[in-house]
């Protein structure tokens, strides 16, 4: 028997209607035989799963339109086509096994030619459909692979474009992806909060984790001799340092200027790297800004920034413990920090640790 044939179930409690259909399909298609729903049901759910079922509605224990819903209701099962083949010719009765999922309905006696015509008929809707779902798959599989490897390329020039700040900082090590966890770790404690819940969704909080590594960018503009100068900042080298927020936000603006079409994580990147160094009360940089004025995304980052710079060593001081920098960031809810943020903080303080020791130097 040609492996290829397709395999057609016939369901009659009567022997003799049995026989006939298989007799009349027997030299074109597999066919296989169940005398009752519950044998049909055992069969379909079995390999090779047929390719279309002639079922009959009028049986004991089990009728047809029991049969259909089980199989409707599986989904391995769901989506084998069903022909009614039964003695009950009413309309009420044909409507009511097509709205139950039926492909067609045949009454008997049946009529070869009829039986054969509506058999190929419906085989070959199936296959149109398999191969269009096996069409589909395939894109789909394809359109996930591109994205997956599109943001494998997108996340590989965002840490390539935040490293050349790091060449200029050798000390700052793995903080990228301290940070990045830090942010995600205060996002998804607030995602349920009233005041952040409008925008912490996951597209958002992705968006933020990728745009984190680059919130110090704008480091590449400032000269070395105060970038790296070992000791403390004069006011006017201090001056100089803090310029840092407003060209990594510059760059990353001309960046979006030049991209062909949106690109949502650049907008909140933009926001990050300008305003992570404002404070709740008004007294940061480089706007001045207090509040809710300030960004989300840039009172995240703030926190996570201020953690990883207290608890990492770095060439002008050593590193706090994890319990006096948690204290010094406690100390600044309101005056710093967003009270909010520093609670989620404070809600997840033993993943903050588990990040930096993770990812310790």
């Amino acid at each position: 028997m040609d492996a290829r044939q397709p395999t057609i179930l016939i369901v009659d409690d009567t022997p003799e209607n049995l026989s006939v259909l298989g007799e009349l399909l027997q030299p074109t298609f597999r066919v296989r035989a169940a005398n009752s729903g519950r044998r049909a049901l055992q069969i379909a759910r079995a390999e090779p799963t047929p390719d279309l079922i002639l079922l009959d509605v009028m049986m004991p224990e089990m009728d047809g339109y029991q049969v259909l819903a089980e199989l409707k209701a599986a989904d391995r099962t769901r989506r084998i086509p069903v022909i009614f083949v039964t003695a009950m010719d009413g309309t009420d009765d044909e409507e009511r096994g097509l709205d139950m999922g039926a492909v067609d309905y045949i009454t008997k006696p049946i009529r070869p030619s009829i039986v054969l015509a509506r058999v190929r008929t419906q085989l070959e809707l199936k296959a149109a459909r398999d191969i269009l779902s096996d069409q589909n798959a395939f894109l789909e599989s394809e359109v996930a692979r591109r994205m997956h490897e599109n943001q494998l390329i997108q996340q590989v020039s965002i840490h390539a474009l935040a490293r050349l700040a790091e060449t200029r900082d050798p000390e700052t090590g793995k903080h990228l992806h301290r940070t990045q966890e830090y942010v995600r770790t205060l996002a998804e404690g607030l995602r349920s909060h009233p005041r952040f819940a409008h925008y912490l969704d996951q597209r958002t909080i992705d968006a933020l984790v990728q745009s984190a590594p680059l919130h110090d960018i704008g480091k590449v503009g400032i000269p070395d001799h105060v970038l790296l100068k070992p000791g403390k900042l004069t006011p006017d080298e201090w001056e100089i340092m803090k310029t840092h927020a407003v060209l990594g936000c510059n760059a990353i603006a001309q960046a979006e200027a030049d991209a062909a079409k949106p690109v949502g994580f650049l907008a909140i990147a933009k926001l990050i790297a300008r305003s992570h160094h404002e404070k709740w009360n008004g007294s940061g940089y480089p706007d001045g800004l207090a509040g809710d004025d300030i960004p989300i995304a840039a009172r995240l980052m703030a926190l996570a920034d201020v953690f990883d710079a207290l608890t990492c060593k770095r060439i002008y001081k050593p590193a706090f413990s994890f319990d006096e920098a948690s204290r010094i960031i406690v100390e600044g809810k309101g005056a710093h920090f967003d009270p909010d943020v520093v609670d989620a903080f404070i809600q997840r303080y033993d993943r903050f640790t588990a990040i930096a020791r993770e990812h310790a130097e």
